[in-house]
This record gives structure tokens, C-alpha cells and sequence, in this order.
């Protein structure tokens, strides 16, 4: 049960890259396709440099996913790839633009609702 968060300029956009995000991970991760957690921020301002020598514009996208841990670093770096590709393909996010992070977690850091640990 992965749960997202995205940060970007303006709200325009947001639901494509939701979407992009989520399609990603159902391919990638094989998360169930009903498995969608999301809050999308639309922002006046972003703050980045070009860290790493990647130059960023206004159409910065910030991707903050939190699962639980098990996947492997070749399922990860697919994800990062589909995640710029379909933001590419669904909102006209170049690439460059699409910064991810993952934060992976136990079992029992988690509770979808009625205060029970559901993976506990």
C-alpha cells in the first residue's frame, strides 16, 4: 500500500501525474490497481538547484512515495524511469523535471483505517 505525495506548480497538471505515478507502480511494483493513496499539492513556488548538473525549470514535479520495504533495486529504478516517462506521456512533465524519493517502512507503520494495524 504505497501512499504519495506530489508536489508541484499550479494544480493543472496534478491529476495526470497522480496517474502517472500510479500506472507506474502498478506496472513496475504490481501494486493492485485499486491500491491509490495519493495527496497532490499544487504550489505557487518550488525551491531547487541543478544538483547533480540536471537543470530544473518551473515545471519541477516532486514525488514522495512511502511503501512498505521488499522491493529490489532493479524494481526501483524501473519505477523512476516509468514514473518520468508516463509524467512525460500523461502531463508533458519533461524528465529532467521528475525527482522521486522512496521511504520504505514495516508492516506495522501502517493503519488504513478504523485504528486497526492492518499488516501488524
Amino acid at each position: 500500500m504505497p501512499f504519495v505525495r506530489i508536489d508541484a506548480v499550479g494544480t493543472d497538471k496534478l491529476e495526470a501525474l497522480g496517474n502517472a505515478v500510479h500506472d507506474a507502480m502498478v506496472e513496475t511494483l504490481g501494486i493492485p490497481a485499486d491500491d491509490r493513496f495519493q495527496v497532490l499539492n499544487g504550489r505557487s513556488t518550488l525551491k531547487f538547484d541543478d544538483y547533480l548538473g540536471i537543470h530544473r525549470d518551473e515545471g519541477v514535479v516532486f514525488v514522495a512515495i512511502t511503501m512498505r520495504r521488499g522491493r529490489t533495486d532493479v524494481q526501483k529504478k524501473s519505477l523512476y524511469r516509468r514514473v518520468a516517462e508516463l509524467a512525460e506521456e500523461y502531463a508533458g512533465t519533461e524528465p529532467r523535471n521528475v525527482l522521486v524519493t522512496i521511504t520504505e517502512n514495516e508492516p506495522v507503520d501502517w493503519s488504513i483505517g478504523n485504528g486497526e494495524a492492518h499488516y501488524a
